[in-house]
């Protein structure tokens, strides 16, 4: 039988961050290796067991993430078990950072997954991101697109998805075209004003550079040193879709995100459905699918997303 492998803490200071309070991030770990025992004596943490050597992993893990300011919540621990387990640094991902926000706080990868999602963007032409709800998509793109517009490697940024009710429903609605259309850009406006103040998004918009529209505003438009989001994919058709992508111009950047078990098209085929097959041997396009241990809303979003792929695949 293997010896028991000791962790030493460096520094009391760290031992709450590191168990948790009434040591609840100490309990999921041992939830999680149920056949590994954990003795936690004053800065030693003792684990034996036949995954020791995987535990030991995760707690040094944990304690480079706290010595680099980290905070540890009870999600991220569950994230940081997941990928232990997958063989994947939780501190290479976690400690990778976007975007400082208006509000102070960076916005970073939570996930493996987001972290590949965020690396293929900054080295592609083209990435698309498809996954479930709650994963991040379009958060990400977006603090991508303004870390470019910061660092001037692009002028503008275009923000743009498909108004599936574009028809009789949609002509309904009081207003102008953009009126009828902004509940669907909604939630790109909300990143982006999660990610800068009010007044210069505001100033930006007037200026035009950050432009947010309907996917119907980018036809016949050429798209040079723009950063390009189209969001919601899975809800244009194949003719959209050729039109978004020739759009792209010199210096440009584009990521299309979307889920393709959320196709609102009435009676139409998804533009997103068997891109890959067509267009992933291209240089510089790169398609990320993400999962559901890649949702970073409330727990209940990945098991009802897990829910849902259960019944699919039984179906």
């Amino acid at each position: 039988m293997a010896e028991p492998l000791v962790v030493f803490v460096p520094g009391n200071h760290l031992m709450t961050g590191l168990l948790g309070n009434g040591d609840e991030f100490l309990r999921a770990a041992e939830e999680a290796f149920p056949e590994t025992s954990v003795l936690v004596r004053g800065n030693e943490i003792t684990i034996g067991g036949p995954e020791s050597e995987t535990l030991a992993r995760l707690f040094r893990e944990w304690i480079v993430l706290l010595e680099s300011g980290e905070r540890l919540d009870v999600g991220g621990v569950r994230r940081t078990i997941d990928m232990v387990k997958a063989d994947i640094s939780p501190s290479d991902v976690l400690t990778s950072r976007i975007l400082k926000s208006s509000r102070g706080r960076y916005v970073k990868p939570k996930t493996a997954g987001q972290k590949r999602y965020s690396d293929a963007i900054a080295t592609n032409t083209i990435t698309f991101g498809i996954g479930p709800a709650g994963t991040g998509k379009s958060y990400l793109a977006v603090a991508q697109a303004v870390q470019a517009l910061q660092e001037k490697t692009v002028n503008r940024i275009i923000l743009t998805r498909p108004a599936v009710e574009a028809g009789e429903r949609l002509g309904f609605l009081p207003g102008d075209l953009m009126a009828k259309v902004d509940p669907y850009l909604r939630p790109l406006y909300d990143a982006l004003y999660d990610m800068l103040e009010a007044e210069t998004v505001q100033r930006y918009i007037e200026r035009a550079t950050i432009e947010v529209a309907p996917l119907a505003f980018m036809r016949g438009r050429t798209l040079n040193s723009s950063f390009i989001i189209l969001d919601e994919a899975q809800n244009t058709t194949p003719e959209q879709m050729k039109m978004f992508l020739t759009r792209i111009g010199f210096g440009s950047k584009a990521v299309v995100t979307g889920d393709v078990t959320q196709v609102d098209i009435p009676g139409a085929r998804s533009g997103l459905l068997g891109l890959e097959k067509l267009l992933g041997e291209i240089d510089g396009v790169e398609f990320v699918h993400l999962t559901r241990r890649d949702v970073v809303r409330h727990r209940i979003v990945s098991d009802i997303v897990a829910a849902y792929e259960a019944a699919v695949q039984e179906s």
